[in-house]
């Protein structure tokens, strides 16, 4: 049985304010020829389908124009799915019932019994193999929020604990299903310990201290292959060649942009063996100019060496790194400028000032700042971001400012 692991679509989502539904359609479009070319029979998705729990019509109607190429041009192939953090859970799965029929599971929520325990059944999956019998079980978790996983009692981490408990649990179940010549195979969308991640994954997906971290000890020695989502960058975790993040498949941020997007390919028999990864397509390159910051001349000088506009090439995406003395106001405008004519498109302008080591927190201490004038609090904290004093027009209109704020209304 070959399977194809992805996630982390984030369909939908703005670039800079950039619209990607043509990269997203370049890449499912490619994903679709790899099914084919590769004979996946089993094509697993981990989570954060679209970017936003309410995703746009056009975001819908692409994701189930793939499913419905993917499974008529492949009547073998079945799909799993599973929520992300950035997933609706409840609206992921909501056609669920129309799409079983067509060998698509959407596992969104978890499901709990009446006496409060949590469904297994409706977690777990079967692998069927062309001839219709079963090869292997998907033992297949979405996001897990708070109350989504057991309770466990006086320990340090309660949720670490809860999570590996559930994941215990449903291994349990699935062995009670599988038989001698099956195997069992894993997802999840979650952060574990020791993943390498991006400026985004940071402010993003470290919550409460990085205790919402999972190590891969939680994953029974016995699940063939772990396929998780969550993490941007395609990695092993545990130094185990079976529990795998594949990485988004475009970059996210341009923190992301020297990241290998890829899928995972696999033959699953008794254990997994020809695991590959696949490069994926870069649509539209993100380009960091310089890659150091550099002053604003030098910077202008390169941006007049980029390539004229072309309507046969997308444009990249583009971040500039500029070092300033001062606040240079006019500094948009001189890039627009140059950049008229180029083929780019200009996402972020990413100011450096030197020296800038200290924040106003630390140049002020919370007692004194208690005691200063707005003006004196401004003053510092311009030095403290710029490592120079405020202009006098400036602090002139900073004054007036602070007039017209206190002035008692009419």
């Amino acid at each position: 049985m070959r399977i194809l692991h992805t996630a982390d679509w984030h369909l939908g989502q703005l670039f800079h304010e950039y619209d990607r539904s043509f990269e997203h359609q370049e890449f499912l479009n490619w994903l679709l020829k790899t099914i084919t070319n590769e004979a996946i029979e089993v094509l697993l998705v981990s989570g954060d389908v679209f970017d936003i729990s309410n995703p746009a019509a056009a975001s819908i109607r692409m994701f189930y124009s793939f499913l419905q190429k993917a499974t008529s041009e492949n009547p073998h192939l079945q799909i799993i799915i599973t929520a992300g953090n950035h997933d609706s859970a409840s609206r992921l799965e909501a056609p669920k019932p129309l799409l079983a029929s067509s060998k698509i599971h959407i596992i969104g929520t978890i499901e709990k019994n009446s006496d409060g325990s949590i469904d297994y059944a409706k977690l777990t999956v079967p692998l069927y193999d062309h001839l219709g019998e079963i090869k292997a079980w998907c033992i297949a978790i979405p996001f897990l929020r708070i109350g989504d996983y057991p309770t466990v009692s006086y320990v340090q981490n309660p949720y670490s604990e809860g999570v590996t408990t559930l994941y215990r649990e449903a291994f349990e179940f699935a062995n009670t299903k599988k038989n001698d010549k099956q195997s069992i195979i894993a997802m999840g969308h979650l952060h574990t310990h020791n993943a390498e991640i991006s400026d985004m994954d940071k402010t993003e997906r470290l919550i409460m201290g990085g205790v919402e971290c999972i190590p891969a000890t939680a994953f029974h020695p016995e699940i063939k292959y772990v396929a998780l989502g969550h993490i941007h960058k395609a990695q092993r975790i545990g130094g185990k060649e079976h529990i795998r993040y594949c990485g988004s498949p475009l970059p996210m941020s341009f923190s992301e942009r020297n990241y290998k997007h890829q899928v995972i390919i696999f033959d699953l028999e008794a254990e997994i063996s020809n695991l590959k990864t696949l490069e994926i397509p870069v649509t539209i390159p993100l380009l960091r100019i310089p890659l150091k910051a550099e002053p604003l001349e030098e910077v202008l000088l390169k941006l007049h060496q980029l390539e004229d506009k072309n309507d046969d090439k997308q444009a990249s995406y583009l971040e500039i790194q500029v070092l300033l003395e001062a606040p240079e106001p006019a500094l948009r405008h001189k890039i627009d400028e140059v950049l008229k004519f180029k083929n780019v498109k200009l996402a972020r302008i990413q100011p450096h000032y030197p020296n800038k080591n200290k924040s106003i927190g630390e140049s002020v201490s919370q007692a004194l700042l208690h005691e200063l004038q707005p003006a004196a609090v401004f003053a510092k904290s311009y030095e403290a971001k710029y490592n120079t004093e405020v202009p006098e027009q400036l602090m002139a209109l900073f004054q007036q400012t602070i007039i017209e704020v206190n002035q008692p209304e009419a």
